[in-house]
């Protein structure tokens, strides 16, 4: 009998996808069915327009649902050109010789009266173990070409770097390796200086930021401070005095980390757990965000079907979440008058591990209490199907996702907000229609025949990055650049990169380097294409400016 799967090119496909914070091999095991036993979606050639479903069941059990082109997006991400599928190596677990191993008297021959040595590989393999959690037996031959170090590493390990097989070549890569590795941190000693932010001054401490702000004559960072310490409050329940934490707690340090916010370059200060020392919890996930493609054709949808859009910032947006994690901490200084007393992280505090998944989780109770669903090729854009009565016109309502950002496309956009402040308390101020989103500047235009649509600039970015860069210009290089007041072109006319022989760069003067070029590829990114190339050009000396 014919079953839906039948000559189905997807069906028993293995392909790996994201499992928290680790990638893990599923295999695609038949077509969804709707509750009537249906199949869900249809075939077509073209892929963007192929609405099959499956389900992928991994090795646990646990079955979850997949569009044919995220199936198809995986297949080609996991294979070169020709079809060979990439294997990502874990670890050597055991190694085994045939008889067709050279024996270390085998090895010893002489070539034209002198004494030498046979090098073959021959005879050996290693049992590899993959990040899929699969195992194969590999010829030595092919591993020392793909991953020379790992083998040599394991070979000394192992105490069999002696052997014929390994004794002529184990040596020279060790030593390569650790000349490599010197090379690595002699770089990173140059170039990883990172003290600016968009040409802004960046602190590492609250000493640090206290003392910025009384050199730069504002209190920027102390009221970013200030600010963040008002809004993690509840994230702590504070243990009466002499009381011990719970037994099964795991104790934490806290730290205050600072950022410059892109869009506007505001200070922020951020409360963050020191996670890295605390055990994981069973299962791990992070808090995706809506790719930059879907927010271009949710516009597009909006500007077509005549939809109003507003935006939302969630305030403190992991915090909003439980904490899933059994953690507590003492107090600090900056708890003033609870300082030294004990505390329990009730809220899901940036730096845990289970963070993302736990604000990921809240956000998908929200959404799906409001009756919207993940759409399959993009998780954090939500759907649901809607009816304006004023018109008769039935279409999909979306949320869009971008972590503590967000968007609502609706014919009553203001309702839907209303109903996920009960969830998450909005920022004041920052519900509205959209005017910055992911760093660029939205606005509505109209054409000359009638018809709208929304635009996307970085305008905003790039005038403020280039208010920010000749200060820092004239504050730290004035002496070795002078600013024209006008540029008509990226380039002087007869400029080129690759012919540059002017001095390279010291230490603080590469990483500015290295920072600038960041923020141009995210003009490029957000619109302008013109400097494109001029970009990449400069792009290719970031490892030697």
């Amino acid at each position: 009998m014919l079953t839906p799967e039948s000559g189905d090119e997807y069906v028993n496909v293995e392909i790996m996808l994201p499992r928290g914070n680790a990638m893990q091999r599923g295999r695609v095991v038949k077509r969804k069915l709707d509750d009537d036993g249906n199949i869900v979606g249809m075939a077509n050639a073209n892929p963007f327009l192929d609405t099959r479903v499956y389900e992928e069941m991994i090795p646990d059990g646990e079955v979850t649902e997949l569009a044919a082109n995220t199936i198809a997006t995986s297949m080609y991400a996991q294979c070169d050109i020709d079809g060979n599928e990439y294997l990502l190596l874990e670890a050597f677990v055991d190694h085994q010789k045939s008889d067709a191993a050279l024996t270390i008297e085998q090895q010893k021959t002489n070539h034209n009266g002198r004494p030498s040595i046979r090098k073959s590989t021959a005879g050996w393999k290693l049992c590899c173990q993959w990040l899929d959690g699969s195992t194969s037996w590999v010829r030595l031959s092919e591993l020392k070409e793909s991953h020379p170090v790992q083998v040599a590493e394991y070979a000394v390990a192992a105490r069999i770097d002696h052997e014929p097989a390994f004794n002529w070549w184990v040596r020279h890569v060790l030593k390569k390796r650790d000349r490599i590795i010197a090379q690595v941190k002699q770089r990173n000693a140059r170039y990883l200086k990172k003290t600016h932010k968009f040409g802004i001054e960046m602190p590492k401490s609250v000493q640090e930021a206290l003392e910025l702000d009384k050199k730069n004559g504002n209190n920027l960072w102390g009221d970013a401070i200030k600010k963040e310490m008002q809004n993690v409050r509840n994230a702590f329940d504070i243990l009466p005095d002499g009381t011990t934490a719970p037994i099964g707690y795991q104790q934490v340090q806290c730290h205050m980390i600072f950022d410059v916010k892109m869009e506007d370059f505001r200070r922020k200060a951020l409360l963050v757990a020191g996670g890295h020392t605390t055990e994981a919890p069973p299962t791990l996930t992070y808090a995706s965000v809506v790719s930059r493609e879907t927010v271009r054709i949710a516009l597009t949808m909006a500007a077509l079907h005549g939809l109003p859009i507003m935006a939302a910032d969630v305030m403190n947006a992991y915090v909003t979440a439980p904490n899933k994690e059994k953690i507590w901490m003492t107090l600090g200084p900056k708890f003033g008058s609870n300082c030294g007393k004990k505390a329990i992280i009730v809220r899901a505090l940036y730096g845990l591990k289970s963070a993302g998944a736990a604000f990921r989780s809240h956000l998908g109770e929200c959404t799906r209490n409001l009756g919207y669903k993940p759409c399959l090729a993009d998780p954090d854009l939500w759907m649901k199907p809607e009816y304006d009565p004023s018109d008769s016109f039935k279409y999909w309502s979306y949320i869009l996702c971008y972590v503590d950002d967000i968007l609502v496309i609706h014919h009553q956009p203001e309702d839907v907000i209303k109903k996920i402040d009960k969830y998450f308390p909005l920022k004041p101020g920052s519900v509205g229609k959209p005017d910055m989103y992911l760093g660029t500047k939205l606005r509505e235009i109209t054409f000359t025949n009638g018809e709208k649509a929304w635009a996307m600039s970085p305008s905003k970015y790039v005038q403020e990055f280039v208010s920010n860069c000749v200060k820092h210009v004239k504050a730290n290089m004035s002496d070795m650049f002078n600013l024209p007041k006008k540029a008509i072109n990226p380039f002087p006319t007869d400029y080129e990169p690759m012919e540059d022989g002017t001095p390279e760069l010291d230490a603080e003067h590469a990483s500015y380097y290295q920072q600038l070029i960041g923020i141009m590829r995210w003009m490029v990114e957000f619109g302008r294409i013109d400097i494109d190339t001029h970009v990449s050009m400069l792009a290719s000396h970031v490892a030697l400016p």
